[in-house]
């Protein structure tokens, strides 16, 4: 009895031959009408919207590639990883200090950073470049995480990982297995720090994906990001003031991360990032001479590659659903803001856009509810999403009102 289409016909039948009783029926559409109208057999198609004219092949100046001195290198676009170019980009080398973004997430992902650090005699007697944390001292872990990542302080990453771990090697197989859950399947860390160690390995591919993954968590960017910072100290004048050491924040338009690195072993390597127009890139460079120009260049080259496309303006009317119960019987959808999503030169796909929305909605609907979102995907994988709104108010339709509408749905010509 739930089908609309079968309960129509029964019921015109039934009308038609004077076999209902008109009492017995108004009782029975008095009991539809609290029970709520049938719902349409069905689903309601959406269709999904077409790609914009401005989404034509995008064919960038110039097709020259960067010359760079890195023995591996990578750019990506953050959110789908395109890969923009490559050089050996999965040759195994040491990380060094660019290791301590893996340091950064676990430790945001399984840590408070209002949490108070007792910082241990082995933290502070860590060889390296430090933060000059003393044996005893107490330090909130989001100072630490500052320390790490500006002043890539190996005591830093000893204290966090002995905080969250135990030891840092417990913590290193923390960060493996997070390398693994990221999909970075060639990197393995032994330590938060990067010192030299021949198991402690990765990719520059498998580094990109990494600094991808930090911008999509929160506290990952805003730390990176950092010029300059001051944390608290256990002596006079109770306070350090940290300068991050990635110099492309000064000097590089929108570039907002990440950490640089360097050993004998290693070399020179540097994670960068910027972000232009809405498109973050990802750059890597391992056992590099130039690292800095490097890094430049490849950003440009990348940029030249990569733009925003519009894919809806806020506001843009995307679909019309039914409501039940309410004085109308639909009402029109809206983005609730600007989607974008990047659009590549050459033969890269597009990103595809899906609507998920119900099939119908009950009212009382508000102006501007949340009632779905808007998806633009990269080969299958969701890379933006805005929300979906109802345009319009729909009130809850009066019990005679609702017994109006269904006597219109099942007696044709009545309305």
């Amino acid at each position: 009895m739930r089908d609309c289409v079968s309960l129509r016909a029964f019921v015109w039948k039934t009308w038609r031959i004077g076999g209902l009783g008109l009492r017995n029926l108004f009782v029975y559409l008095l009991m539809v009408c609290l029970w709520g109208l049938p719902a349409t057999a069905g689903a309601i198609e959406v269709p999904v919207l077409p790609v914009p004219e401005e989404a034509k092949a995008y064919i960038p100046p110039g097709d020259a590639l960067p010359n760079v001195t890195a023995r591996s290198a990578v750019v990506i676009e953050a959110s789908t990883g395109h890969i923009l170019y490559q050089r050996a980009m999965d040759r195994p080398g040491f990380p060094a200090s660019t290791t301590k973004m893996m340091t950064l997430l676990v430790a945001l992902e399984r840590g408070n950073p209002e949490e108070i650090v007792t910082v241990s005699a082995e933290a502070a007697d860590t060889e390296g470049s430090t933060v000059w944390l003393e044996a005893g001292e107490r330090i909130r872990l989001r100072d630490l995480l500052y320390g790490l990542m500006l002043v890539s302080g190996n005591d830093a990453a000893v204290a966090i990982a002995e905080h969250i771990a135990g030891s840092p090697a417990a913590f290193g197989r923390l960060m493996t297995e997070k390398a693994r859950a990221i999909g970075a399947n060639d990197t393995f860390f032994t330590n938060p720090s990067g010192l030299p160690d021949p198991r402690h390995i990765t990719t520059a591919h498998d580094m990109a994906r990494i600094a991808a993954y930090g911008f999509r968590q929160p506290g990952f960017a805003e730390i990176v990001s950092t010029r300059e910072r001051r944390i608290s100290s256990g002596k006079a004048p109770f306070f350090r003031n940290l300068e991050n050491e990635n110099m492309l924040l000064w000097i590089y338009d929108g570039a907002n991360g990440v950490k640089t690195g360097y050993t004998d072993d290693a070399g020179r390597c540097l994670v960068s990032a910027a972000k232009r127009n809405g498109c973050q890139l990802i750059v890597v460079v391992l056992d590099s001479v130039y690292m800095w120009n490097d890094s430049i260049a490849l950003l440009d080259y990348g940029f030249q590659r990569v733009r925003p496309r519009t894919l809806l303006e806020e506001g843009q009317r995307v679909s019309e659903i039914k409501v039940r119960n309410g004085f109308r019987d639909s009402v029109p959808l809206v983005a609730a803001a600007r989607l974008t999503a990047p659009d590549f030169a050459g033969d890269a796909p597009a990103c595809e856009l899906r609507l998920e929305v119900p099939e119908q909605l009950t009212a009382p609907v508000r102006s501007g509810e949340v009632v779905g979102r808007a998806v633009a995907f990269y080969q299958g994988r969701p890379v933006a999403n805005v929300d979906i709104r109802a345009a319009r108010a729909v009130e809850e339709a009066s019990l005679l009102a609702r017994l109006w509408q269904f006597i219109r749905q099942i007696l044709p010509g009545m309305g």
